[in-house]
């Protein structure tokens, strides 16, 4: 991303879905991420689309560095990204 430009609201959701996903295919950490979360496997599409829970996701993988890692690696990004997504997703303004 150039500096100077924000990372934009879709693409930061198209980001943490990403992230979603990749999460969905790692049994062990989306079963972390359940306990800490308090949702069920079956209440998981709902609550996707609950305000804060993409921000939710993406906090996760910044509170995991190896899982942050292994994800920026698959997806091709910049952890940065991951940051500047979830303050998107926050509702923070500084990204």
């Amino acid at each position: 991303m150039p500096i100077g430009k924000r990372l934009t609201l879709d693409a930061a959701e198209e980001l943490a879905v990403s992230a979603l996903s990749y999460l969905a295919g790692n049994p062990d950490a989306l079963g972390r991420f359940l306990s800490l979360s308090g949702i069920g496997p079956a209440d998981l599409r709902v609550a996707a689309r609950e305000p804060g829970f993409l921000a939710g996701v993406l906090e996760f993988f910044l509170a995991d560095e190896s899982l942050l890692l292994s994800f920026v690696e698959a997806a091709q990004v910049r952890p940065t990204m991951i940051a500047a997504a979830h303050h998107a997703l926050a509702g923070d303004s500084e990204f």
